[in-house]
């Protein structure tokens, strides 16, 4: 298996905190039994084949305009 970096993540996402909340949220989704991974991989664990979509660029993310406004009202 291979092991992943932090250097291996950069540019992919804007930080360390929302890389690990992309990659669970989509190991969640890859867990499901109606859902397929997005990359090829050998890999069986939902949290790796997370990682390799995410360094591949196959998942991506949004944020709202209002993000932070929400959160400091």
């Amino acid at each position: 298996m291979k092991h992943y970096s932090l250097e291996d993540f950069e540019g992919k996402m804007d930080s360390i905190y929302r890389l690990v909340i992309v990659a669970a949220k989509r190991a969640g989704q890859v867990n499901r039994p109606e859902s397929r991974p997005l990359v090829s991989t050998h890999s069986k664990k939902p949290t790796v084949i997370a990682l390799e979509e995410i360094l591949e660029g196959k998942v991506s993310y949004t944020t709202g305009a209002r993000d932070e406004e929400d959160f400091l009202e």
